[in-house]
């Protein structure tokens, strides 16, 4: 990429070097003094015409070309980054998923847990009933047999 840019510079560099050596040159100047009336011609002008036309569409590509390159490794640059950010919320979105989930799974355990605590107390509570009554019945048996003696 480096190398291709400094061949296009070195390029038009020798361009424009030709180009003022040839305006510069003795004989350039002797056509234009030995024909300073001659008119051009019309095919003449129009060959300088798509000349000039032709150098500027090539300076213009070789110009324009490295910064739409440039451009494109910029955007290339920009769409990486946007992807990397989305996978990075996503990734957040996930943890955030995986926690809430966890959280989730451990209020389930604690309401777990205090519902079987509830039921063992509950169980206590019925089992100290349950005493009570044998109690209270086997007391009123015994009051029973001793009113009968």
């Amino acid at each position: 990429m480096l190398n291709r840019l400094l061949m296009v510079k070195a390029s038009l560099l020798l361009i424009v070097l030709a180009k003022a050596f040839s305006i510069n040159s003795p004989a350039y100047a002797q056509i234009i003094q030995t024909n300073p009336q001659q008119p051009e011609s019309f095919q003449e002008r129009m060959r300088q015409q798509q000349e000039e036309r032709n150098q500027e569409t090539w300076l213009r590509l070789n110009l324009q070309e490295p910064r739409l390159v440039q451009q494109q490794i910029i955007q290339q640059q920009q769409f990486t980054r946007q992807q990397q950010e989305l996978i990075r919320q996503q990734r957040f979105r996930l943890q955030q998923e995986q926690t809430r989930l966890q959280q989730q799974q451990f209020t389930q355990q604690q309401q777990l847990r205090i519902q079987q605590q509830q039921l063992r107390q509950d169980q206590q509570i019925r089992q100290q009933q349950q005493l009570r009554l044998q109690e209270q019945i086997r007391q009123q048996q015994l009051r029973q047999q001793n009113n009968n003696l």
